[in-house]
Parts: structure tokens; C-alpha cells; sequence
């Protein structure tokens, strides 16, 4: 009964784990309306620009120019998703909950998509100096867009609908979209809850 009992133990947060995924990923491809898109920091995840090679899906670097291979390694990349394909699968079972990226409902194409997350690459301090902004990292995203005034909302959903994060808790996703110029924040368990907010 001992060696059942640990056995039992060990599978439990898998299942957890699993359940959390299956969750995650329908959440994300919950309306077929919207293509759903990544943006993926390559200094968060481990082998990012091999495994697009391997599984080709549409893809683009936010970073401009002929990268060197150590930048190209930790830039970000905007990755347009497909369902139940194995690179969507290997990022939502490796990637949720280390921080690996934020993830964007839009109905906007992936070259509009890139220019709109562009945008955001480079903000200036007090003093004028330009600073990398890395707001693909979903810890700086949900503090970040809570900070936002109306104006910069209206330009970061300018082509996003809804933005979907991990929360601390990888149990929690969170789903952020403006609604008459203010932020509009929910969660949602991941363990089944039924129903995904429409624009």
C-alpha cells in the first residue's frame, strides 16, 4: 500500500499540471474569431529559436535587423499560434507558469502585430535615457497594464483584443481588455470553470 500510496502522490501534480494545460489551451482558442499570438522572450526560454526552426510555425523577431546569434538567442519573437499543434503544445506545457511570455487575442495580421508590439520595445526615464522594455515577461505585464492611463491603453489594445497571463499562481489565468478607455481585469481558475468573456 506504501509503494501505491507514493506512486499516487507523485502523479498528482502531473495531473494537476495536465489539467492546468488542457485549461490553458482552451481558454487561449476559446473563439475562433481571433488569432491567438505569443510573444516569447528568447532569455526566458530555453532552445526558443531551435524549436521554431524544427516545428516552422509563423513567426517574426520584434528585434529589427541582422541580429548576432547571442542577441538573436534572448530577443523576443512574436509567434502566431495554432491549435493543438506541437509547438503551441510545448509552449503551454513548459512555458506556463516560468514566465516564458504573454499571450494576445487579435484579429490583426502577424506583420500589423509586430509593428504594434514594437512599439513598446523601448521606454525613456525622467532623464530622457532610452531603456529596453521587457513587458513581454508576464510579471511586468500584470503590474504594468494596472499602471496604465487611458492613453496608454488605447495604444496597447490598439490591435490586441484581450491579453491572457499567468498569474503567481499558475492555477490562475488572467484576462485583461479596455472597455470605454478603462482596464478590465478577470480570473479565472484553471480547473474547468466554464465561459470566456466576449468583446
Amino acid at each position: 500500500m506504501t509503494v501505491v500510496a507514493d506512486a499516487a502522490r507523485e502523479a498528482a501534480p502531473i495531473k494537476y499540471m495536465e489539467g492546468i494545460w488542457g485549461e490553458v489551451n482552451k481558454r487561449l482558442f476559446a473563439d475562433d474569431t481571433r488569432s491567438v499570438y505569443a510573444v516569447l522572450d528568447g532569455a526566458s526560454v530555453p532552445e526558443l529559436r531551435m524549436k521554431l526552426y524544427e516545428h516552422q510555425p509563423e513567426c517574426i523577431c520584434l528585434f529589427q535587423g541582422d541580429l548576432k546569434p547571442d542577441m538573436a538567442e534572448v530577443a523576443p519573437y512574436l509567434i502566431h499560434l495554432q491549435i493543438d499543434t506541437q509547438f503551441t503544445n510545448w509552449v503551454i506545457e513548459k512555458g506556463w507558469g516560468n514566465h516564458w511570455g504573454i499571450f494576445a487575442l487579435s484579429r490583426g495580421e502577424l506583420r500589423d502585430m509586430r509593428k504594434h508590439f514594437r512599439r513598446f520595445l523601448t521606454v525613456h526615464t525622467s532623464e530622457g535615457k532610452p531603456m529596453r522594455f521587457r513587458y513581454y515577461d508576464p510579471r511586468v505585464m500584470r503590474r504594468f497594464l494596472p499602471a496604465c492611463n487611458t492613453e496608454d491603453l488605447a495604444a496597447l489594445f490598439n490591435q490586441v483584443d484581450y491579453y491572457l497571463l499567468e498569474d503567481e499562481d499558475a492555477g490562475v489565468m488572467l484576462s485583461f481588455h479596455a472597455e470605454s478607455g478603462a482596464l478590465k481585469q478577470e480570473k479565472f481558475k484553471l480547473n474547468g470553470a466554464q465561459g470566456f468573456p466576449q468583446k
